[in-house]
């Protein structure tokens, strides 16, 4: 599609370009709504930055699992590499890729810590990240579109890629699951915010953002045609993360309801 483009003699990929412009949305997001619950947005910012940290590293180990039979042999093998140079190659090629679930689940992890050693409250905070998730995701998404990562099945009236950095997504039609996935992430971010600005289901939406996704990504791994991020027992990684996810995610979703029922009950 349109992966890479030159500005005075460098290349610069759209991927980066769109993860970028979904970054700064999805924090000057965050730091409007912090305003609507706290005196200022700077704590906010601060857990932001935290948690794409812990995104970013999630995001890589999460991709190294994934080619665990590579990763088992590396890690057998381990004495046999003898320079730096082949132990550079060996690590980016582990951990040169990222999976989505790694890096929302890097960046939940690094978030509660910051949280937790500040006694702040992961629901209020989890609040105001919720709709900025998916404000990012939609802008990656796009970036994979045009990069021609994370491809769809084929069929007839896909799109047909030529410029796709895995050889096997090229020259065959394919259906756009990163435009549906951006598209259904766009429309997430837009209910999450109305919900928030309204005051609704206050102190669960970062979990009901959990919910909707979790259902909606097992339903799209159906229609991703890269095999890349492994399978077991036929579904993707992906499939069984989300199932995990799901389960959890409803799970504190009806204890915290009832948890809130019950403090109402008690001041009435």
């Amino acid at each position: 599609m349109f992966p890479f483009f030159n500005v005075f003699g460098k290349t610069i990929s759209m991927y980066s370009i769109m993860a970028l412009a979904g970054a700064l949305c999805a924090g000057l997001y965050s730091c409007r709504a912090a305003l609507r619950r706290f005196p200022d947005y700077m704590d906010t910012l601060v857990l932001l930055l935290i948690s794409a940290a812990g995104a970013v590293v999630g995001g890589h180990i999460l991709y190294a699992f994934t080619q665990y039979e590579e990763l088992f042999y590396f890690l057998g093998n381990f004495g046999k590499i003898n320079s730096f140079r082949s132990m550079a190659g060996v690590l980016s090629y582990l951990f040169g890729g990222s999976v989505f679930y790694g890096g929302l689940l890097g960046g939940i992890l690094f978030g509660m810590i910051y949280l937790k050693k500040g006694k702040k409250n992961f629901y209020e905070y989890g609040d105001i990240v919720a709709a900025a998730i998916p404000l990012f995701h939609a802008f990656g998404r796009v970036g994979c579109f045009f990069s021609g990562c994370c491809y769809g099945v084929e069929c007839s009236f896909g799109i047909t890629f030529s410029s796709s950095p895995v050889p096997g997504a090229n020259g065959v039609p394919r259906f756009p699951v990163q435009l549906l996935e951006a598209g259904f992430n766009m429309t997430l971010f837009i209910l999450l915010a109305v919900l928030f600005y309204n005051n609704k289901i206050k102190g669960r939406l970062f979990i009901l953002y959990l919910i909707i996704y979790s259902c909606a990504r097992f339903c799209f791994e159906f229609l991703r045609g890269d095999e890349i991020r492994g399978f077991l027992l036929g579904f993707s990684t992906s499939q069984i993360i989300s199932a995990a996810v799901f389960i959890i995610s409803l799970f504190l979703f009806i204890r915290r309801r009832k948890t809130e029922e019950f403090s109402v009950m008690r001041n009435i």
